[in-house]
């Protein structure tokens, strides 16, 4: 998943098997399945935010046959879950958020008792299941709820080509239990499949390989996938509406609407580049192909890192390539989080400290080192950030390994786990040097692929693989200080001080005496960030009629560029920017960008309150559940 979108990189769907030169890696899964029990039986590796007893018995597969019903805004069918389970286990327990349970059978259609237990807010509910002694294959027939909070339907108007319904999931960090009946913890790795009914005339795609062609046949066609590589239960998603597919490369190819597409295609050209620039930095890439699918406004994240689909917002779509280090970071995930994942959500850095450092490898091996050195110092920009936002250098939430039992595991995730990780990371890159440190990276990736791991495990393997007994090393590394402490230690490394010279004379000669820097049509987007967002945060009118008039940010169509702007533009209040805010939170809902400025006008009562009444009620249907979720608290 992704944070932030940084610099200027110059994705996507298999329609077959793996190539032949990935069959080694199809023994990997199995020898990491029995290395699990002894992962999940830490005290690390116990998931708060999952029901599930899976040292008793635990999912293994899952195997669907879904229909996609989009006038009831409902998907429906069975769930055949294998399971691997103690001899004496007397039951199962899988989570379930809203779910319509009809019957829960065993192998040879013999009825099992289950019971849904009471709802937590934030978790959903238990759903437990009796076994027999023989139980070794579970079928449940069920229904989604209309409102299923991993799930967005849109009507034709509400996409790209207003053409036909669109519906797609975002099931990280526990949503998917809202439409998969399963063990909805990222420590329960599972393979899966899919058989999807859907409307003749629209296109399904998931984070699986298609394992054959689809037919259509009496108003419906049928889409089949499977992904052999055990997941985590949150990387199964689909899409489904009107989609056309271009190539970018042998490996490598776009999903889109056909009015999205050739942007969408020109923007990605350099996908494969960057999968071979990420191999060559840790190690081969063992998911067959690379596709990404640009989906319609509505997408409530940046990326998300589904294997073999990566999900995308259309808002990186600059025209110049300037967003794309989003698919740097999407890809990243293959390894960081997709192939060694975060057995609980404590432990989210583990997936976006570790990709996010990797996507700055990647922009330096393609776009050169002051590129990787300008997404380095804007990482810690929002390290800092991150920092005040969450009490300080004192608060809990500032430490990289969380303490979120009670809360949804969202509401105590923040920049801290993508910018504080890999700064993490660059401290000990730039203390043992950059060849030994890639040696261990690519190491921990083979020693824990398929798995799930925990800060214990990376502290344990750092100590033994690169450390190996320097105490010296050890005490320069703070490790246990960065891992379980508040705020930031003193040995963070930073890139060059000059990295953005040029831009911070700028702002501060501009916060001065407000002349627009004449270099802005030179910089790139990075610069230009750092430059709005340096400035203070109350300026006078004309100061922002200047750099209105200047460059036309009322107008930007970079969307990185255009939300610096309108942060500033509320914060103070400046009228000449609502036309296109307006515009701007209702033609997308991203909800790093929605989010924020939409808290920001309700929070102010007098000015902005009613103009984030007015503007929420018209957009509100456009947003993915995962963002009215926070700003329906705003009462509005």
């Amino acid at each position: 998943m992704h944070s932030l979108a940084r610099f200027a990189l110059a994705g996507v769907f298999l329609l077959g098997g793996c190539r032949a030169s990935d069959q080694a890696n199809q023994a990997q899964p199995q020898a990491a399945e029995a290395a699990i029990a002894p992962i999940l039986a830490t005290p690390d590796a116990i998931d708060t935010h999952s029901y599930a007893r899976p040292l008793e018995a635990r999912v293994t597969h899952v195997a669907l046959d879904l229909t996609v019903d989009f006038d009831t805004r409902r998907i429906a069918g069975t769930a055949a879950l294998d399971v691997d389970r103690k001899p004496d286990a007397k039951e199962i327990v899988l989570d379930d958020n809203g779910l319509e349970i009809e019957s829960v059978t065993d192998a040879g259609k013999h009825p099992l008792a289950f019971k849904v237990a009471a709802k937590d807010v934030n978790l959903g509910a238990p759903l437990i299941i009796a076994l027999q002694p023989d139980t070794r294959r579970i079928l449940i027939t069920y229904k989604s709820a209309p409102d299923a909070p991993a799930l967005l339907w849109l009507t034709p108007q509400q996409t790209a080509g207003k053409k036909a319904p669109f519906l797609f999931s975002q099931g990280e960090s526990i949503e998917n239990r809202s439409w998969i009946p399963t063990q909805d913890s990222p420590a329960v790795r599972q393979t899966w499949e899919a058989t999807i009914h859907v409307p003749a005339g629209v296109t399904a795609v998931m984070s699986a390989p298609r394992i054959e062609q689809p037919l259509t046949q009496g108003g419906e066609s049928v889409f089949n996938f499977r992904m052999d590589h055990s997941v985590a239960s949150y990387m199964i998603a689909i899409a489904v509406g009107d989609l056309a597919f271009k190539p970018l490369g042998p490996r490598t190819g776009v999903w889109a609407e056909p009015p999205t597409i050739d942007a969408a295609a020109r923007e990605l050209s350099d996908t494969e580049k960057m999968v071979a620039a990420a191999e060559k930095l840790y190690g081969p890439y063992r998911w067959g192909r690379y596709d990404v699918i640009v989906l319609p406004p509505s997408y409530p994240l940046g990326g998300m890192e589904n294997p073999t689909l990566t999900f995308l917002t259309p808002t990186f779509i600059a025209g110049d390539k300037s967003l794309v280090s989003l698919v740097a970071h999407e890809l990243a995930h293959s390894w960081s989080g997709n192939l060694a994942t975060n057995a609980v959500w404590n432990d989210f850095w583990l997936n976006e400290g570790m990709t996010t450092y990797a996507e700055g490898r990647i922009i330096e091996e393609l776009y050169g080192k002051k590129a990787a050195a300008e997404h380095a110092a804007l990482s810690i920009d929002a390290m800092n950030k991150a920092v005040a936002e969450n009490g300080g250098p004192g608060g809990a939430d500032t430490r990289l390994h969380l303490d979120l039992k009670g809360r949804h595991p969202d509401d105590g995730t923040s920049d801290i786990a993508y910018e504080k990780g890999a700064e993490f990371l660059r401290t000990i890159e730039a203390n043992v040097g950059r060849d030994r440190f890639d040696a261990w990276l690519k190491g921990w990736f083979d020693r824990h692929a398929f798995q799930p791991v925990t800060s214990a495990m990376f502290l344990a393997d750092i100590r033994q693989n690169l450390i190996k007994g320097d105490k010296a090393l050890e005490s320069k590394l703070m490790l246990d200080r960065w891992v379980y402490r508040p705020g930031v230690p003193p040995n963070l490394v930073r890139p060059p001080a000059n990295t953005f010279a040029e831009q911070d004379r700028a702002t501060t000669a501009f916060a001065l005496r407000g002349a627009a820097p004449s270099a802005w049509a030179d910089w790139n987007t990075e610069e230009r960030l750092r430059f709005l967002n340096r400035l203070p945060r109350k300026l006078p009118e004309s100061r922002l009629d200047a750099l209105e008039s200047a460059y036309d940010l009322n107008g930007a169509s970079n969307m990185e560029i255009r939300f610096a702007w309108l942060d500033l533009a509320v914060s103070n209040r400046y009228d000449p920017a609502l036309a296109s805010l307006e515009r701007f939170l209702t033609s997308q809902g991203r909800g790093k960008f929605v989010k924020p400025l939409i808290r920001a006008l309700a929070e102010d009562e007098s000015w902005g309150k009613p103009i984030a009444k007015r503007i929420y009620a018209e957009a509100r249907p456009l947003y993915h559940p995962l963002v009215t979720r926070d700003l329906d608290k705003l009462k509005l």
